[in-house]
């Protein structure tokens, strides 16, 4: 698709420190950042948790099922922010004292999301006293309802988006309800069972817990490591309050100071774990674990976190890297069938709808949202891929249960749309769930089409054309005195970058000095700035289309490009990342 490059506006009112580079200080401008101060990210800096609403209530519950010694079943979700919430959880009540805590994941092909009925009677044959949700149950009604029939207590921890119900859980402890004014909503779900873990402790502290029962206080910030993995790989906004937990789990790792679980899945990415950034963890580990829940149920994933020994945590990571393997030739495959199929469609039909809705047979229901975030930033468009998930006896389309899972476009609220969508059409979708960026929905397959229909008229409804072109944001040109590791090293510390707080980008033209086609399709180069031919700098664009490709008569090139470090053989030099080649002259 065509790009709309433009650059960025800067805020001239912020007062930065003098002491930070002209081209950070650009970059921070440019940012979400209201003031200075939002750029100090150390602990000190963490909101409390007592400004999360029910956590009073949350911490009572907690104290009587420690007090009393009583079983607690953690009830997972099935990607990695609910991974990662799983294993802190366990982590943090058995250093607190919890003789009997397990949990559970819901493997997604027979129970689907959240805390269902049916995952409570899969509950109650380990007999727990407390069910605590961890990134999921804010929309459990029917689950919540099970459990408390059963006599089993329930505490939800979510930070999914709530519906005008709300289960009847004992405690529920969520920023995004209403009547919460914790000032971060973006927080991941594992941020809200460590800020419950944290309130517990000092509850545990303030009943001198610890010094009557000989136990060692915990130190909470070693668990920031599974904090910052869990909200890195969940993809949201980085407020400031988000950057300081990455940020502080990012230098825990960077030291070493890690499970052994994520110092294996760092291996066996062949990631180094000094020079680790946020964009590591997002791309390299968090598709590992992703691809348990994907493909069979997140335990390998959860295992692996809390694997106490290297040698087992390696063994795990192997299992996950080779499931990521399988993820990814699936992938591939499915990527290929709906590329072709809406090539086609822009053929047949004058444009591309404002959202798209597609769907084979053929498509694995574990892969579908990685599908969907495909398509979403090829085509720029709102998009859901559906999969079948049962089938009853019921002839042809009827009893086909379809599972959709939607990713979106900044200013598009595919949970709302959803939500709308829903309320024209009483009955049109089974049940449904998620938030701004992503959702997950539930249908029948014959009502496929009306679905289609509906969610593109809102789309339509909702969508402007500029909204709909694709949009390239650039912090600008770079001076050529810029073009340092020096330079380099300093965006990437002033970090940690990543959802609605992006990493820093750059357009410019240059002269191409050299350049070679490796791997098939990758183009490497070597560039000058234009106008100053003495510096030379190199340049890696990959999976480059043949057209794009420069040739022999080529003397300049326009680019939308990042800096980095590159490191090869033990040699380490400044590369220009190429995201996209804008021009060839």
């Amino acid at each position: 698709m065509t790009n709309l490059l433009r650059r960025r506006s800067a805020n001239p009112n912020l007062d930065l420190p003098g002491s930070l580079h002209p081209l950070i200080q650009r970059i921070y401008s440019q940012r979400a950042v209201l003031s200075a101060e939002e750029l100090e990210l150390g602990l000190d800096n963490l909101l409390p948790p007592n400004r999360m609403y029910g956590m009073e209530s949350a911490v009572d519950l907690l104290i009587e099922a420690l007090q009393r010694q009583k079983h607690i079943l953690i009830v997972s979700d099935f990607d990695v922010d609910g991974a990662t919430s799983c294993a802190l959880a366990i982590k943090a009540l058995t250093e607190f004292g919890v003789k009997q805590v397990e949990y559970i994941v819901p493997n997604r092909f027979e129970y689907g999301y959240g805390l269902t009925p049916e995952i409570v009677d899969l509950a109650k044959t380990l007999n727990p006293y407390l069910l605590i949700t961890v990134d999921n149950g804010t929309s459990s009604i029917d689950g919540v309802k099970a459990a408390k029939k059963a006599g089993i207590k329930v505490l939800i921890t979510d930070h999914h988006l709530a519906a005008e119900e709300l289960p009847n859980a004992d405690a529920i402890v969520n920023p995004n309800l209403p009547s919460c004014e914790f000032p971060s909503k973006s927080i991941a779900g594992v941020g809200v069972i460590f800020y419950v873990m944290l309130a517990l402790r000092t509850r545990l502290r303030e009943m001198n817990w610890f010094t009557d029962r000989g136990l060692q206080e915990p130190n909470m910030a070693a668990l920031l490591d599974l904090v910052a993995l869990g909200t890195v790989a969940d993809v949201v906004p980085l407020d400031r309050n988000n950057r300081i937990l990455i940020d502080e789990g990012l230098k825990r790792i960077r030291a070493g100071q890690t499970c052994p679980g994520i110092l294996a899945l760092l291996e066996v990415a062949n990631r180094k774990v000094r020079q680790l950034s946020a964009s590591d963890l997002g791309f390299s580990i968090g598709p590992r674990l992703n691809a348990a829940g994907r493909l069979d149920d997140m335990s390998t994933g959860i295992e692996c976190l809390l694997a106490k020994e290297q040698g087992s945590a390696y063994q795990l990571a192997l299992q996950l890297d080779a499931m990521n393997q399988d993820r990814r030739q699936i992938e591939a495959d499915m990527r290929e069938q709906a590329f072709a199929y809406l090539e086609e469609l822009l053929l047949e039909e004058d444009g591309i709808p404002p959202a798209l809705c597609v769907y084979d047979p053929r498509w694995h229901q574990g892969v579908i949202g990685i599908l969907a975030s495909r398509i979403k930033d090829r085509f720029n468009r709102p998009v859901i891929a559906f999969a079948e998930a049962s089938r009853d006896e019921s002839p042809a389309e009827k009893g086909v249960e379809l599972k959709g899972s939607a990713r979106s476009i900044k200013g598009f609220h595919i949970r709302d749309a959803l939500d709308a969508v829903a309320c024209h059409h009483p009955g049109l979708i089974t049940r449904f769930g998620g938030h701004a960026m992503a959702a997950g929905l539930s249908l029948d397959k014959s009502r496929l089409t009306e679905f289609t229909k509906a969610f593109e008229g809102e789309a339509a409804r909702m969508l402007s054309e500029e909204q709909l072109t694709a949009t390239l944001f650039s912090d600008g040109e770079i001076e050529t005195a810029w073009f340092s590791m020096e330079i380099a090293e300093q965006l990437e510390q002033a970090g940690p970058w990543g959802q609605e707080f992006p990493e820093p980008l750059f357009d410019g033209k240059f002269e191409i000095v050299q350049f070679r086609v490796v791997g098939e399709k990758h183009l490497k180069m070597s560039l000058s700035p234009i106008g100053s031919p003495v510096c030379t700098v190199d340049a890696i664009a990959f999976n480059v289309e043949t057209e794009l490709w420069p040739t022999d008569d080529t003397r300049e090139i326009e680019i939308f490009y990042r800096m980095e470090i590159n490191e090869f053989r033990g040699n380490r030099s400044l590369q220009l990342v190429v995201e996209r080649i804008l021009s060839l002259h």
